[in-house]
C-alpha cells in the first residue's frame, strides 16, 4: 500500500456471538488498515467459558502464533476487557473461538483509508 493514509474514522468494528468453532468476526477491507483499540468479551451464561481472539494475517489460520487473547476464562456474568493497539492490513481477519456458547464480543477502533 503506497502513500499515507489521509482519513481515520472511529467506529464499532465488530459485534458478534462467539461460537465453539473458530469464526471470523471481522475482515479488514481492501485499501484499508484497521486500528483495534478496545475489545470486550461478555459471558452471558451461568458458567465460566473460555474465549480466544486471534489477529490472523491474510490467508492464514487461527493459531497460538497469532493469538491476542488465548483461552482466557470468563466467569459467570462477567467480562474480559482488552485495550491496546493492534493494526491489521487488508485481508487480515479477527477470528474468535469459545469453549461453549454464551459469549459476545465487541471490538472498536478505527479504519484508515
Amino acid at each position: 500500500m503506497a502513500g499515507d493514509f489521509q482519513s481515520l474514522t472511529g467506529r464499532k468494528i465488530a459485534q458478534a456471538e462467539i461460537l465453539a468453532t473458530v469464526s471470523i468476526a471481522y475482515t479488514t477491507p481492501a485499501n484499508t488498515r484497521t486500528y483495534i483499540k478496545d475489545i470486550t468479551v461478555a459471558n452471558t451464561t451461568g458458567g465460566g467459558v473460555d474465549a480466544s481472539v486471534y489477529i490472523v494475517p491474510k490467508g492464514g489460520a487461527a493459531s497460538t502464533a497469532n493469538a491476542l487473547i488465548y483461552t482466557s476464562t470468563i466467569a459467570t456474568k462477567a467480562y474480559l476487557h482488552w485495550t491496546g493497539l493492534q493494526i491489521t492490513d487488508p485481508g487480515d481477519t479477527i477470528q474468535v473461538l469459545g469453549s461453549g456458547t454464551g459469549l459476545t464480543i465487541n471490538i472498536s477502533g478505527a479504519e484508515a483509508v
